[in-house]
């Protein structure tokens, strides 16, 4: 078992990119809202900020909505703070 992150997604945009959004991260994506391209793109994106592998993350809430609950495996509270942290 491993934290919850709750996000706020934002497909089709112009540059892939994290940005905290108040109490949420905001993930910007370049991928289509269709047939899971944007999840995917998320999870990818998120994986690689937090040297992960892919298959460490996984949607468990908001599958078709842009804010989403993202469960984060081999992470801890502590070190995902500090990971928020230094996005400002």
């Amino acid at each position: 078992m491993g934290v919850k992150l709750r996000i706020k997604v934002i497909p089709g945009a112009r540059a892939e990119a994290l940005e905290r959004y108040g109490d949420l991260l905001r993930v910007k994506v370049r991928a289509a809202p269709e047939k899971g391209r944007a999840n995917e793109a998320v999870l990818a994106l998120l994986a690689k900020a937090l040297s992960l592998p892919p298959s460490a993350l996984r949607v468990v809430a908001g599958f078709t909505s842009p804010l989403k609950t993202i469960e984060i495996d081999h992470y801890d509270a502590a070190a995902l703070g500090r990971f928020l942290e230094g996005l400002g």
